[in-house]
Order: C-alpha cells, then structure tokens, then sequence
C-alpha cells in the first residue's frame, strides 16, 4: 500500500517487553519542525521519563527551536545523510518532510524510539530482514549504486537499510551475525582505504586506554568495509542513546568537549562520574594527536542505563582526517578549538583531572601514537595510505605535540 503523506505520527518506546506510546509527533511551523506531545498514559507511568532534558515530562507541545529539527531527543530518532540518501532513492514517497525520514527509518533504527503511522498500536515503516554478512559482497554492490546514482534492482534494494547512525554521509548499511546487529560502513571511493584505517585507528585508541566499539575489518574485491558492533543494543534489548549534540543542545550548553565532562557530572551515575570524566579527556587528547578532527558532536553518545543514568557510549567514528587543520570540531579549552595538547590541558579540572594527572594522561597517549606505524602495518595499512598519513601524524606540528615539554 502505498504512503500518504500526514502530518502527526505516534512516537513509541521499543525498550520494554512490548511498544510503549510516549505521545504524538507533529508537523509545524510550515511543516519545516516535528514537535512532541507526551501521551499522558506516558506522563503517568512509572516508567515514563524525559527523552531528553529540553523535553520535560509535562503536558503540552515541546517544540524545537531551529528550523529542519525534531523535538530534544527525537532529533537522534532520524536517519543520517546516508539514510535520508537512501529513502530518497528507494522509497520515493509523495512528500519528504522530516515526518517521512523519521517514519521509513524503520523500526531497525538507531536508539529505542520508534515511529508509527497509526496511533494505537506500533506499525513501523516496512523493512526487509536485516541481511547477514554473507551477503556483504552484494551489499557493496547496492551501495555502490545508490552512491552513482542509479537505479538498484528489486533484490538490492531489499538490501538496502536505511537505519539510523549517529554518523554523517558515509555509505553504510546495517547487518547481522550472529543475532547481534552492526553498522557496516564503506569506502566513499577516495584515495584512502578509510575503513581499514578507521578499523587501525580504534584499535590505537584501545591500547591507549579508551573504551571502543567492537569492530571488524572486512575484505571486499577492492579495499575493505568496517564493521562496528551497535552499542545500542544490548542482546534483543534496544537502549536509549543520546548523542552529545542533543544532550549539550537540551541543557543550553556550548558543543564542547569540558561542557560534555560537566554534563556528565550531571547525567552520570555518581559512582562513575571521575572514570567518565577522564574517558572523555582521553578520547579528546586521543583525537588531537590522530589528527581527527572531524570529531563533532554527533560522534560522541550517551547511553541511559535502567537506574536512569547515562554513561558514555564506546567510542566510534574515529580515524585521522588527514588535513592538518588544526582545529577540533569541539571546543578543546581556553584556546577554543584549537588542536593542541596546550588547549586540552588549560582546562583539566573541568574532566576532574589534576594538571599532573592530565600530563600523565597525555604522555601515555602520546607515546601509544608515536607507535602507530607499528600498529597500522601489523593490520596490513598500505604502505601508500601510510605515506599519506604520515605527512600529518609525523608532520611538524603533531610531533610537537607528542612532546609534553612543548605544553
């Protein structure tokens, strides 16, 4: 049957044994917002909470504030550049509103909220089974053709799952193994193999003490794809996730690494705050020294836990950006988003760190680094992307940067 487009929707919590309604979702503000009326069955519940801290549990419409944004929480709820990509692609609906990208996400989307077009009961856009990795070559395939632009067969696009990741525009797609599901990214067909060297660069940041998904390098005919396992899921229960942009955006803050480490002070399970804390400066110092700085706010997490807390996810979408720019997506410290070791330790307190702990810290990290040609080789990195790397992670300025006594 085919789609027609509307302009309300109900919003569900796919966390407990069955659909839960939270409330409904409409369009507003000349279709260009989604905005959230908490259900009141929702409101009363005791398992009912607020998504996110600019949804307060309470009657009424909870409105975003920008223009092409949902409502708090339910912003994370829809699909990627790459999803909206492939929903453009495939599903071809009448109207492209950001309803409909929140609606044909489907029910295999990323975090605990689902969006159904009836409003008594949980009715998820149609998907096909999620493909296993035995289908991966064939996968590459039907990316390939949604990235040329071309038409995909009946077959591919069954493949094809738009899903939700807290990603940008990479190809990727979802599949399983073994019951457990993984977002498998591609290669946009640059010069680098990305995906190897994503799947390098998570296994330095492991030995460097930080918390990382689980991945998989996968070898296609050309290249490789990596898969990361979902950290929103956790066996067949799906968790609530909150990316950093939505988190720091509800509570007013500036998108920045130490106004995430006080947000965590908050959100976080007292017990855990401190090793929180210091997890975040060591992916921040971590990002510095790989030269990552696409390391925006949507490529950080939190995940709620069943006592209401928040935790930070596994570290994910983290390799060298290869363009010396020198500035971090988030704010770093006092120098702003300058990429130096400088600026990371002008404010460690906020990560609850001594200046002496911080330098410890770095020097440890910064160390692991120096190594990396090690690592990256044992992992079968080509010599030519090696060479390209090197020009920025043994250039000038992250050398000096390795070097505590130049902070």
């Amino acid at each position: 049957m085919s789609y027609l487009p509307q302009d309300s929707m109900s919003l569900w919590w796919l966390g407990a044994a069955s659909p839960v309604r939270v409330g409904t979702l409409s369009l507003q503000d000349q279709r260009r917002k989604v905005a959230l009326s908490y259900d009141p069955a929702w409101i009363a519940s005791p398992q009912g909470f607020a998504l996110s801290e600019d949804l307060p549990l309470r009657p009424g419409l909870n409105m975003p504030a920008e223009r092409d944004t949902a409502a708090g929480a339910v912003d994370d709820a829809r699909p990627d550049q790459w999803g909206e990509r492939v929903i453009r692609l495939i599903e071809r609906p009448a109207r492209l509103s950001l309803l409909e990208y929140l609606y044909f996400a489907g029910d295999d989307r990323f975090g605990v909220l689902g969006v159904s077009l009836q409003a008594q009961t949980y009715v998820p856009a149609p998907t096909a089974p999620m493909p296993t990795f035995e289908g991966l070559a064939d996968m590459h395939r039907a990316v390939q053709r949604v990235m040329a632009g071309e038409v995909v067969s009946e077959q591919q696009r069954r493949l094809l799952q738009p899903g939700v990741s807290m990603g940008g525009a990479g190809p990727k797609s979802l599949m399983q193994m073994d019951g457990a599901s993984w977002v498998v990214k591609f290669s946009e067909g640059g010069e680098l193999d990305s995906p190897l060297i994503e799947y390098a660069s998570l296994q330095m940041a492991r030995l460097c003490g930080i918390h990382t998904a689980d991945t998989l390098a996968l070898s296609l005919p050309q290249g490789h794809a990596v898969a990361i396992k979902r950290f929103d899921r956790r066996g067949t229960q799906r968790l609530h996730v909150l990316s950093a942009h939505v988190a720091l955006r509800a509570a007013g803050e500036a998108m920045g690494y130490p106004e995430l480490a006080q947000l965590i002070r908050r959100l976080g399970h007292p017990d855990q705050v401190r090793a929180q804390q210091q997890e975040l400066f060591r992916r921040m110092v971590f990002n510095i020294l790989i030269d990552n700085t696409d390391d925006h706010e949507k490529n950080h997490a939190l995940v709620r836990g069943e006592d209401g807390h928040y935790a930070l996810s596994p570290a994910y979408d983290v390799l060298p950006a290869a363009q010396g720019l020198g500035y971090q997506q988030m704010r770093v410290g006092a120098q702003g988003h300058e990429s130096s070791i400088d600026n990371a330790l002008s404010e460690a307190r906020a990560f609850g760190l001594t200046q002496a702990q911080a330098r410890q810290t770095v020097a440890q990290i910064a160390s692991q680094v120096a190594q990396w040609k090690v690592l990256f080789k044992s992992l079968n990195v080509r010599d030519a992307d090696m060479d390209l790397l090197a020009q920025y992670l043994d250039g000038a300025r992250l050398s000096e940067q390795r070097d505590l006594k130049n902070a």
